[in-house]
């Protein structure tokens, strides 16, 4: 039995990724504890994807070694590979949403790693679990749109679907990915405030954000990353433009982080 109050969550331990010639990660070192809820961030091409995909056990590392919730991931195969990655919800950028099931079909995809492939199979016909799904788009404040179409909704209405299909999901682990970079600031707020509000269960987070703005929602951690490598590893608060600009560079301007409040510059 693991002791989630003593062991982290997620751990790295000097991992390399590696791409041919090219690397994606350098010699990582990091662990996020249950129930934290961090950010990630850095300029493009910076290690975020990578990093989450490690953890959700898409990938593997080229070296060191990755443990989500007590388990080794490279050496997982088959039905233990399978039963970790039912723990790990993952919000990629688009809301992946299938066009033509319906919302009530879509977040109860979220069920299918509890389900026998029966089940599955007759819930496309009779969706099983009705009560679940409805329930959890209550929480997202969509209760009304459980037999709409996704094509019927908007870009912040689907995300809020697959947030729904999250929670019927029950994970253990939540990783974001950039979940917001296609919606209004208004939107993307109201997307952040409810993935946070899933870390209430005891969840752990991991949200990869290209705006930081929403740094200030109520996140505990922030991890920079910068050409594969950990630049920053501290609150929100301790976050400075000097140390923006390192973490950055060029994209510093382009993001017009100088209009950015933040508390680490004060006293500077």
């Amino acid at each position: 039995m693991i002791d989630r109050a003593a062991t982290p969550d997620i751990e790295f331990e000097g991992v390399d990724k590696r791409i041919g010639e090219r690397v994606l990660l350098r010699d990582l070192t990091l662990r996020i504890a249950a129930g934290q809820r961090t950010a990630l961030i850095g300029p493009s091409g910076a290690g975020k994807t990578t990093l989450l995909r490690l953890i959700a056990g898409v990938l593997w590392p080229s070296g060191g070694a990755v443990r989500v919730l007590g388990r080794t991931t490279g050496t997982l195969h088959g039905r233990e590979l399978c039963r970790l990655r039912r723990q790990i919800g993952f919000l990629y950028q688009q809301d992946n949403l299938v066009p033509g099931l319906r919302v009530v079909h879509n977040v109860l995809i979220g069920r299918l790693g509890k389900w026998s492939l029966g089940k599955a199979l007759w819930s496309l016909l009779r969706p099983q679990e009705v009560a679940r799904a409805h329930a959890a788009l209550q929480r997202v404040e969509l209760g009304e749109r459980l037999w709409a179409l996704p094509d019927e909704l908007s870009g912040g209405e689907q995300q809020r679907v697959a947030i729904a299909r999250l929670l019927v999901q029950e994970p253990r682990v939540v990783l974001a990915d950039e979940p917001v970079s296609s919606l209004d600031i208004r939107l993307g707020r109201e997307v952040v405030q409810l993935l946070l509000g899933l870390t209430g269960a005891g969840r752990t987070l991991v949200v990869s954000l290209h705006t930081l703005d929403l740094l200030g929602l109520g996140f505990d951690r922030v991890l920079a990353l910068r050409g594969g490598e950990l630049l920053f590893d501290g609150p929100p608060a301790d976050l400075s433009h000097d140390l923006l600009r390192q973490i950055y560079g060029a994209e510093y301007q382009t993001l017009h982080l100088d209009d950015l409040p933040l508390a680490g510059d004060a006293g500077t």
